[in-house]
């Protein structure tokens, strides 16, 4: 998936708990947790919004975009 979520990052470098986060944003820690490894589908604005005011950091700190990487064709296996 291209949307990497850095928010062990962030947390390592304030050095902030995930449940003290949680708690800090009204969200359960596994809610969070499921945030922090990547595997949520959606995130709320307001979510969002509450993270960024406690960490005081911007989306960008949290959200990055890194787009698939297309697999480079052999030039010995080429068709034409």
């Amino acid at each position: 998936m291209p949307i990497i979520v850095n928010l062990d990052v962030v947390l390592a470098q304030r050095k902030m708990r995930l449940n003290d986060l949680a708690a800090a944003v009204d969200i359960t820690p596994q809610n969070l947790s499921i945030l922090k490894t990547g595997k949520a589908k959606a995130i709320r604005f307001s979510t969002l919004e509450a993270i960024c005011q406690t960490l005081q950091c911007q989306p960008g700190d949290i959200l990055e975009f890194r787009p698939d990487i297309q697999p480079v064709p052999d030039k010995n296996n080429l068709q034409l």
